[in-house]
């Protein structure tokens, strides 16, 4: 067990029925606030209305900030930055997935910034100051409602990367699984798929070998989140399974997962990234082709890990470490699919001849993530075993 500091500040309200407390949670921190959302389907099933209407119950007034797109670009975030600090607003109100609370967390620290924001993202600057968030949660995937990280993509460079920082936590996320009832069939399991992935990377990546707590946290998060997104395949209005992959999903990126196995690197999002930046792909279907692809490779090298998961996770028994490691990969691919998850790059609609332009876009990523082992020959090996 590795020393470590966690911290979360966020207050978490979750259940059914919640969202009307949306407007006191958010008063105490300004009375005139940017109001950041998706590409209209808060309005299509009433939860805009819900939410501005506690808003108007609690004195807070609102300036619209509609059209977030499932890959939030950067060019939208300047555009509500600009709009933030012309309006002279004093908080941000997200209502949906990761997308958009990255985006509000984008245009909160660089409310606070009269620079770029996109100078955080790489590096050229820290965040020391950011105006506060407030959350409403509509999709079960990326944990952005309960930690200090935030994505975008930069669609003139085709750079998609992130920040992080204590002062991103939001102040406060509702979380009603209700919300996620309406979310179509396919995004829900690409949420799951994110959702793995994020808890698979400190467990195969962490710097300390010996983590038996975090490993059963971690595969325990793993087979509820697969229990639940089969269920929500069949009954997308399961409250339990709702619930349970809402909660999980949350759990699984919000710093608990990974305390005390030390450093952890990302290298499967890094490598994703390229994909969702190029092609405009969901995320969570991007894991799903980088991700066993990414374990494969890994996995001859030291497959006890590999082999541990199979055996927990899958139930997989018997043969070598090295036969049960290739078998749990293989189990977990045939989930994903079982899922309507591409696994290929061409499930996907992605050419193999694009493979080293999509090695050279996560290259540029390697050094400033701290991953300088991923060269742009070690990143194309890694994506040919997704033909």
């Amino acid at each position: 067990m590795q020393n470590f500091d966690l911290y979360n500040p966020t207050n978490v309200v979750f259940g059914k029925g919640e969202v009307p407390r949306i407007g006191e949670l958010t008063a105490s921190y300004g009375r005139r606030v940017l109001l950041v959302y998706g590409l209209g389907s808060v309005k299509k099933t009433g939860l805009y209305d819900k939410v501005t209407g506690s808003l108007r119950e609690a004195g807070v007034e609102w300036v619209d900030s509609g059209g977030v797109k499932p890959n939030p670009v950067l060019s939208f975030a300047r555009e509500a930055i600009g709009t933030f600090k012309q309006e002279k607003l004093d908080a941000i109100v997200a209502v949906g997935g990761g997308s958009v609370i990255d985006t509000a967390k984008t245009v909160a620290a660089g409310s606070r910034y009269d620079g770029d924001v996109w100078d955080f993202f790489t590096g050229k600057a820290g965040i020391e100051d950011a105006s506060p968030v407030t959350v409403v949660l509509t999709l079960a995937a990326a944990a952005s409602e309960m930690n200090g990280g935030a994505v975008i993509t930069n669609e003139d460079t085709l750079q998609k990367t992130h920040i992080v920082s204590r002062h991103l936590f939001p102040k406060a996320s509702i979380l009603d699984p209700v919300n996620t009832f309406t979310v179509p069939r396919n995004y829900s399991m690409y949420g799951a798929v994110d959702a793995i992935i994020h808890v698979l990377e400190p467990y195969f990546n962490s710097s300390d070998p010996d983590t038996p707590l975090q490993d059963r946290f971690i595969e325990g998060l793993i087979k509820t989140i697969m229990e639940s997104a089969d269920i929500i395949y069949r009954q997308p209005n399961n409250y339990n399974a709702r619930a349970n992959m809402m909660w999980g999903a949350t759990m699984a990126l919000n710093g608990i997962a990974s305390s005390g196995a030390g450093c952890t690197g990302f290298p499967m999002h890094m490598i994703e990234h390229s994909l969702s930046a190029i092609y405009d792909i969901a995320h969570g279907a991007g894991l799903a082709v980088v991700a066993p692809a990414w374990m494969k490779y890994n996995a001859p090298e030291e497959p006890r890990k590999y082999a541990q998961f199979a055996e927990r996770v899958f139930d997989i028994g018997g043969g070598t470490p090295e036969e049960r490691a290739l078998e749990g990969i293989a189990a977990l691919e045939r989930w994903f699919s079982s899922v309507d998850a591409p696994v290929t790059l061409e499930d996907a609609g992605i050419p193999a001849e694009d493979i080293n332009k999509i090695a050279k876009n996560a290259n540029s990523l390697s050094e400033l993530w701290g991953l300088p082992d991923y060269t742009v020959d070690v990143i194309a090996d890694i994506l040919r075993l997704a033909v």
